[in-house]
């Protein structure tokens, strides 16, 4: 990289919230929030995004994009499913903007529980 090229920086904004961090178009938000003054908790008013194994495998830092184009390196479907990455969701460690982005948390709901039915049936039927 020749050293006179600046690097693209882009706002990160988190939905609700009047402050935003920059973020760097070769690195990833959470990347670019924990470099952030308050390490995330000053600009986005209690509303942080979580941290976890910092690779795509924990889902921890699930966030959906609201606005803005970026690109996004690879991610368990364990916790962004193809429909839900069509819909904008991703992992803030694997996500790269490459405009200015609007995100909001978004945590996977745990699974929800099943109550076991017994089905009975009447043999002189």
């Amino acid at each position: 990289m020749d050293s006179h090229m600046v690097r693209e920086r882009h706002a990160i904004r988190l939905e609700d919230t009047d402050g935003s961090f920059s973020c760097y178009a070769d690195e990833t938000v959470l990347k670019a929030m924990e470099r952030a003054p308050g390490f995330g908790f000053a600009v986005t008013s209690g509303r942080r995004i979580s941290v976890g194994c910092r690779q795509g495998g924990c889902g921890v830092c699930r966030v959906q994009v609201l606005s803005g184009a970026y690109r996004t390196g690879p991610m368990s479907r364990a916790h962004v499913t193809a429909e839900e990455e069509a819909e904008g969701y991703a992992l803030a460690c694997r996500l790269y903007p490459q405009g200015d982005l609007t995100l909001r948390p978004a945590r996977k709901p745990p699974p929800q529980k099943t109550t076991p039915q017994t089905i009975t049936t009447d043999p002189k039927a």
